[in-house]
């Protein structure tokens, strides 16, 4: 049985108790002794009732205990056990070696592998099974620490890591006292597993992407419940607002995530090389060069900049999507693929169809599912936990610490447009830390052209006349607020001008039940 004495902290007490131990001849199996919380653990044999009867009074009588109790286990009991069934259990071989480095100890599956008993294999040099490393050596040197090390276990190479076990030395002036190392073994298929598990936890529940602003939280809920469907998406947003994130994002936590995810730029695509990248090409000798819609079998296929895509793209591609099918170049035989389709746009595409830029049926096609991707400026939350995120990547790649912005420089940070948006903030502050004298990073640091929220700012790469960027701007308005106000006189009426001039601007413009979406 094992009781637990709760008592306080005085000098001898714990002498008085085994004193009435000793008296009664019992017998003390274990000890097991907190200063901190005032308790003491014996571990005696089952007394019997009436020996308990005698035994526990004069326990409670000595002056500073306060309470005896049984309890099932010692604290040392349950630590070693949870301990023993950890390494145990193990799928990992695990060995612990003696300062000799024989072997003192294994697990399960350590022990299934060498097929002996665990009597025959203590006390052995762990040299006959673990090839490739010298543990005498290794536990011999002044300062042994830890080690990564490739190693063979029965013909098969394994990364070990290798760990000196020590116990406390008595004289606090001395180091630890070395005892030996234990050694835990793993295969390359399971630390692939391992990566691979880790990997499709963090991006299946999005975890890479800011979103700390209600817009944004908005927009990865739709995504997540896309990506367990298998249409295609159409991810809209402008320039730098993370629009491949969210594309891989949405691969990753579906079904074809094993699959490859595979990355074509439109924009960087010339027609003479769009066949045999995308569809392959049969070689003279016979043998083939794959193209990407081969390697993208199973997996997803995410064409970036698809408002660039050439009309032979365009042509070509929809072919693939209506019948699954292509050729090589080369080749007259037809060969299947399953892909899923995500695609992106800072345009808008729509207004690419209307203006004879972009197929209507390959617009349906690729826009099923819709997600929109908010500017950096209309979720103003996400900016500056985005910033410190990119601050603390940068100082670690230039392997500094400590630094921070200063207040104005985060006031500033949160006030900006941004109008590269996510990938603007990133490459700035990259820039900003590798130029960085000190730890605080202030405004003039950013090389930044100067915004305040009452004034607006100047791009520096603004181009035009002031009436070209009037007309821009005014085109806009009237662009969004048509199909609301779908008539000369509803749109005068809410712009405060007079019927004729909106007409005017409307035909100008180009703007029309035709061109505009109602």
């Amino acid at each position: 049985m094992r009781l637990q004495i709760n008592c306080e902290d005085k000098v001898g007490i714990a002498e008085k108790v085994f004193a009435v131990l000793v008296e009664q001849e019992i017998n003390i199996k274990g000890i097991d002794a907190s200063t901190a919380s005032g308790e003491i653990f014996v571990h005696i044999p089952n007394l019997a009732f009436t020996t308990l009867q005698t035994f526990m009074p004069k326990l409670r009588l000595i002056d500073g205990v306060i309470d005896v109790k049984t309890t099932p286990f010692m604290p040392s009991e349950r630590a070693r056990n949870v301990l023993d069934t950890l390494v145990r259990t193990l799928p990992d071989p695990v060995v612990t070696v003696d300062i000799r480095a024989n072997v003192f100890g294994l697990n399960d599956a350590a022990l299934s592998r060498i097929g002996l008993t665990t009597e025959e294999i203590v006390g052995q040099p762990a040299s006959q099974w673990l090839k490739g490393f010298n543990f005498v050596k290794y536990l011999g040197t002044k300062d042994v620490l830890a080690q990564t090390r490739k190693i063979s276990f029965f013909e098969e190479d394994f990364v070990a890591d290798i760990l000196p076990t020590t116990v406390a030395s008595d004289d606090h002036e001395n180091e630890d006292v070395l005892t030996g190392a234990l050694i835990i073994l793993k295969s390359e298929a399971r630390l692939g597993q391992q990566v691979k598990a880790f990997k499709h936890i963090q991006d299946k529940n999005f975890r890479g992407i800011q979103q700390s602003s209600s817009g944004q939280r908005k927009v990865v809920r739709e995504a997540k419940r896309m990506a367990n469907l298998d249409s295609s998406i159409l991810i809209l947003g402008e320039t730098g607002t993370g629009k491949e994130v969210f594309a891989r994002a949405c691969h990753n936590a579906s079904k074809r995530n094993e699959g490859d995810f595979l990355v074509v730029n439109c924009a960087s695509l010339p027609d003479d090389a769009i066949e045999s990248a995308m569809f392959g090409r049969t070689l003279s000798n016979g043998e083939f060069q794959r193209g990407i819609f081969e390697q993208a079998d199973g997996g997803t296929l995410f064409l970036d900049d698809v408002s660039e895509m050439s009309p032979i793209f365009q042509a070509k591609l929809l072919r693939v999507i209506e019948d699954g099918c292509f050729r090589r170049v080369d080749d007259d035989k037809e060969y299947k693929t399953n892909i899923r389709l995500i695609s992106s746009s800072s345009k808008d595409l729509l207004t690419e169809v209307e203006e004879g830029r972009f197929r209507e049926d390959l617009y349906y096609r690729l826009n099923v599912l819709t997600l929109n991707i908010p500017p950096l400026r209309e979720r103003r939350k996400d900016i500056i936990p985005l910033a410190e995120t990119f601050l603390a990547k940068a100082a670690k790649l230039n392997h500094r610490h400590g630094v921070h912005f200063d207040i104005k420089c985060a006031d500033f940070i949160l006030q900006y447009p941004w109008p590269g948006n996510v990938r603007q903030l990133q490459n700035v502050i990259l820039k900003a830390m590798a130029l960085l004298n000190g730890d605080k990073v202030r405004i003039e640091d950013l090389k930044l052209p100067h915004f305040s929220a009452q004034q607006g700012y100047l791009e520096e790469e603004f181009q035009g006349t002031l009436d070209q960027a009037v007309k821009r701007y005014e085109a806009n308005i009237l662009r969004k607020l048509y199909p609301a106000y779908p008539s000369t006189r509803q749109l005068a009426q809410k712009l405060g001008v007079s019927h004729t001039a909106i007409a005017n601007k409307l035909r100008e413009y180009n703007i029309n039940k035709k061109t505009v979406k109602i």
